[in-house]
């Protein structure tokens, strides 16, 4: 079953779906593009995100990027929301439950958030509710979708931040500034492959950074940049046709070469070999 809807000021869409097949392939266009919140309600099983398989406990909760490809072993189970930037991200300035939040950028890699019985009864009775206003038609009904999908981030982001911040608790301005970081990357890494760019974006000092990133555990500033890159460029290894040298023009080298060698030093493969493994 799947419900949908669209916003008629902004052209914003949300679904819910369940007992659906589907999955998640990047695409160029922005527009098409569809955060993911998926449910797992049944038992354990693997997903494979960006060609990664990963262990898909029961009773949790995956928040997965809009450029992220991924299919489920077992789909039906999969109890999932999906929006769109137009639909939500007009409150980007809600830094932790924006579409730009934790759940997306808080830096900590692949967020598997386990729910307790009572988290569950929870995100049950608010899927229900999400069911009642897709089946609602009036002027409120955007809004109050709005507000629901807000709830569901705001429940998934309290939990992930108990379950993966385990050392010191993160000041909401330090927050802010990994937050901004991340988004920051992710918008201009074609382009801008120094930390320092984003530090001259922030009014911060390169030092500062790594300083606060290293406080808190988190990945270091010049790793977030080199990540994203070798993703995307596993993206474009993956569903393309484009040679190396191409992908590495796309992505901001100038020279071949060092593209290869900053990729066999992310991956531990040569490009050739990592071709050969799709």
């Amino acid at each position: 079953m799947k419900f949908s809807h669209i916003d008629q000021r902004s052209g914003g869409i949300i679904h819910l779906l369940e007992d659906e097949v589907f999955s998640g392939k990047r695409t160029e266009a922005a527009a098409d593009r569809l955060f993911t919140i998926a449910l797992n309600s049944g038992p354990a099983q693997q997903v494979y995100i960006d060609n990664i398989a990963y262990i898909f406990p029961s009773g949790c909760l995956l928040p997965l990027f809009s450029n992220q490809s991924f299919t489920f072993e077992e789909p039906r189970q999969i109890t999932a929301w999906q929006y769109n930037r137009d639909f939500y991200c007009i409150v980007d300035h809600d830094n932790e439950v924006s579409c730009a939040g934790f759940l997306f950028f808080g830096s900590y890699g692949q967020l598997f958030i386990t729910l307790d019985k009572s988290n569950q009864r929870k995100l049950e009775i608010l899927k229900s509710i999400f069911i009642e206003e897709f089946e609602t038609d009036d002027s409120t009904k955007s809004e109050m979708l709005k507000m629901l999908l807000k709830r569901l981030i705001i429940i998934g982001t309290r939990l992930a931040k108990e379950q993966y911040i385990k050392e010191q608790p993160v000041e909401s301005d330090n927050f802010d500034i990994v937050r901004k970081y991340n988004l920051l990357v992710d918008r201009n890494f074609k382009t801008q492959h120094q930390v320092q760019f984003y530090a001259n974006e922030l009014n911060k000092s390169p030092k500062t950074l790594s300083n606060l990133f290293a406080r808190y555990h988190y990945k270091l500033p010049l790793q977030i940049i080199h990540d994203r890159i070798i993703d995307e460029a596993k993206r474009l290894l993956y569903y393309t046709d484009k040679s190396a040298k191409e992908i590495a023009y796309e992505l901001g080298f100038e020279d071949a070469a060092h593209f290869s060698r900053l990729f066999k030093k992310i991956t531990g493969q040569s490009i050739s070999e990592h071709k050969k493994e799709r």
